[in-house]
């Protein structure tokens, strides 16, 4: 009992501080509408919401194929040399912070397209995701029995196959938590951002151009000197945890679905 209030003690505090400051902020019109002028109260965040959701979907899109093939090789085909150095860079680049990848992005994309843009804070989201996606994969894939990728070969299926229509799809479960794990991950991360980004005040222009996000936007409004300032970082705070739990209930209502689906058919 004690393990566990230690363990949710700190979430429902922070839960409660989000909520508790932030509600005051919410409304239709703070949803819907772009920042208002500097110093003056009003404006939303609706380009924030439109960034955030546009940098997690580019970066989930460049992560989660890569994380996937690589989870699935480290597990099925990793027990070589290649294969546990595979997996050695792959913690490495786990530990790495943040920072330190969004400067990475800086140097290599930002400077070299000439300017901040959506395109390089998608490749810096997606290096961070993509350890904990291999990772979480990989382990998932190893916890599925033996006797069911044995009984896939019996059938005469060749491996990759087995591997693919049956090992992963047992494995589904914990694939899709990590891939879950590493968008709620990245969905607060502000450091990457500030190098690669940048914010905006106005809507998605194009990839090649500067864009807005809810971390941004809560970095920007806690260092301003105003209230209702401060009071809109709270509210942007608690769309981006409404918006990562909406997420992760709705893949997994969704998932869950099809997968009954497909159960009954067979």
């Amino acid at each position: 009992m004690l393990c566990i209030a230690v363990a949710t003690v700190p979430l429902f505090s922070i839960l409660f501080e989000v909520v508790r400051n932030g509600i005051g902020a919410i409304s239709f019109q703070f949803l819907i509408s772009p920042p208002g002028v500097f110093g003056q109260a009003g404006g939303g965040i609706a380009n924030a919401i439109q960034g955030t959701i546009i940098l997690l979907a580019l970066a989930s899109a460049i992560a989660v194929p890569f994380g996937l093939l690589s989870g699935v090789y480290l597990a099925e085909f990793g027990d070589n040399g290649y294969g546990r150095t595979v997996r050695f860079l792959n913690d490495v680049l786990s530990e790495f912070p943040s920072i330190v990848i969004g400067i990475l992005v800086y140097s290599i994309i930002v400077l070299a397209m000439g300017g901040f843009s959506a395109t390089a804070g998608a490749i810096a989201l997606s290096i961070i995701m993509l350890p904990i996606i291999t990772r979480t994969t990989e382990e998932s894939i190893k916890l599925v029995p033996s006797s069911i990728r044995d009984a896939g070969l019996a059938l005469g299926i060749r491996r990759w196959r087995a591997t693919i229509s049956i090992v992963l799809s047992t494995a589904r479960g914990g694939v899709i938590t990590g891939i879950l794990l590493a968008i709620a991950r990245v969905s607060g991360e502000t450091a990457p951002l500030l190098l690669t980004v940048l914010g905006s005040s106005f809507f998605f222009n194009g990839l090649n151009q500067p864009v807005a996000a809810l971390p941004l936007t809560i970095y920007r409004d806690a260092n301003v000197p105003y209230a209702f300032a401060r009071q809109q970082g709270w509210g942007a705070a608690l769309v981006l945890i409404l918006m990562v739990l909406g997420l992760n209930i709705g893949v997994r209502l969704a998932t869950s679905g099809r997968y009954k689906f497909l159960r009954s058919r067979i």
